[in-house]
C-alpha cells in the first residue's frame, strides 16, 4: 500500500447555502443586508449636501428629482427598511445590556425590547410633531 492511498482525506462540510437552514440566520443576514441600504441612503443625503453647497438652483433639482415617482417608492421601501433595521436593533437590545432588576425581579427581555420601541415611536413623534411647526 502506498503512503498516498493510505492517508484519510479530510472531512469538508458542504457551505452552500448555510444560511437557509436556520431562519435565525435568515433574520441575522437581513440586519446586515438593510446596513447596506441605509448607507446608501446616507449617499443620497451626502449628494443633497453637495447640490446644497452648488447653489439654490442645484438643490431645487436634487428636491424635484426627490419628487420623482421612483424616489418616492425608494424612500417608502428605505422607510420599511428603516423600521425593520431599528426593530432589530431593539431586539437585541436585551442581550447587550447588563441585567435589569425592577421591584426585585429581572425585567424580562421583550418588556425592554417593547420599552425601547415605544421610546423611539415616541421621540420620532415628538420631531415630527416639532417639524410640523417650522414654517419653511
Amino acid at each position: 500500500m502506498s503512503a498516498q492511498s493510505g492517508k484519510r482525506r479530510p472531512y469538508l462540510r458542504p457551505i452552500s447555502g448555510w444560511w437557509k437552514r436556520d431562519p435565525y440566520f435568515i433574520r441575522y443576514l437581513a440586519m446586515e443586508a438593510t446596513s447596506i441600504l441605509i448607507a446608501l441612503y446616507a449617499l443620497i443625503l451626502l449628494f443633497g449636501l453637495l447640490r446644497l453647497s452648488q447653489g439654490e438652483a442645484a438643490y431645487n433639482g436634487w428636491l424635484e428629482t426627490l419628487q420623482s415617482p421612483l424616489s418616492v417608492g425608494l424612500h417608502v421601501l428605505l422607510l420599511l427598511v428603516f423600521g425593520y433595521h431599528s426593530y432589530s436593533w431593539f431586539k437585541i437590545m436585551p442581550k447587550t445590556l447588563p441585567a435589569i432588576h425592577w421591584r426585585g425581579a429581572k425585567v424580562p427581555q421583550p418588556v425592554i425590547t417593547r420599552i425601547g420601541v415605544a421610546a423611539a415611536v415616541v421621540l420620532n413623534l415628538l420631531v415630527i410633531a416639532g417639524l410640523a411647526g417650522v414654517q419653511p
